[in-house]
């Protein structure tokens, strides 16, 4: 078998080994759904301990560059990158109070409203048809608090992926995985949160093909919801006041 890995030399081992087979996974030598080499095939190529190898699979594993699997066939899988984990990494900096709604509300007003325009310069008849699908499903009866939630949220992402700029859509997709994990852990009931309709002003002034009318739009609309998002997050904090006692 030819090496793939340079002998690590240095103090922490463990995180050479994650640089290097990050950095593979990175260039493509590793595609999503291939399995890595076995915890002592690498411990051999890398001429480090089984424990450096598994700490430094755990630490990959964390942060979303592979999955481990059980049983005969199992061992560590490449995985295909996401968004999940940059919302987890936001997710957990607003549980350790490192970080507020007020302050996740200042961005999502400096990149919701501009997502919106762009994606009106990129409308197209599919976009269109998309859009009003989601509308029609989130104006449906809910029948869980997670499901609203859900069904709101998609019109969000749709407009993300319409704005064709992949680092915005991360920044949406991980914002909204924290609004939509504060609004579950106060748990306030369907519809309560977010009506039915508070996006239909956004959505006319994107078919309209007005940019700057859907700025406006989804910038009145993120200054609604957040009201509503500040309320909720005093209300948590409380909770969690109240469970630390």
């Amino acid at each position: 078998m030819a090496t793939r890995f340079n002998p690590i030399k240095q103090a922490r081992v463990s995180e050479g080994v994650i640089n290097q087979i990050k950095q593979s996974i990175l260039l493509g030598h590793f595609k999503a759904g291939e399995k890595l080499p076995s915890e002592r095939d690498l411990a051999e190529e890398f001429r480090v301990s089984r424990m450096a190898i598994r700490e430094a699979l755990r630490a990959l594993e964390l942060s979303g560059f592979i999955e481990t699997r059980q049983g005969i066939n199992g061992g560590a899988f490449v995985t295909d990158l996401t968004f999940e984990h940059l919302g987890d990494a936001f997710l957990d900096l607003f549980l350790a109070d490192k970080v507020s709604i007020p302050e996740m509300l200042q961005v999502r007003l400096l990149i919701e409203p501009e997502v919106a325009r762009l994606a009106t310069q990129n409308i197209n008849p599919v976009a269109v048809q998309r859009l009003k699908e989601a509308l029609e499903i989130e104006e449906l009866p809910p029948t869980t608090l997670l499901k609203d939630v859900e069904a709101k949220q998609n019109f969000h992402f749709i407009l993300a992926e319409m704005s064709g700029n992949r680092f915005l859509e991360a920044i949406v997709r991980s914002l909204l995985k924290l609004t939509r994990n504060l609004v579950l852990a106060v748990d306030v009931g369907p519809r309560f949160i977010h009506p039915a309709g508070m996006h239909r002003k956004v959505a006319e002034a994107v078919f309209s093909g007005n940019p700057e009318e859907a700025y406006e739009a989804m910038k009145n609309h993120t200054l609604e919801f957040g009201e509503k998002l500040i309320e909720m997050e005093k209300t948590y904090r409380q909770k969690k006041a109240l469970l630390s006692l």
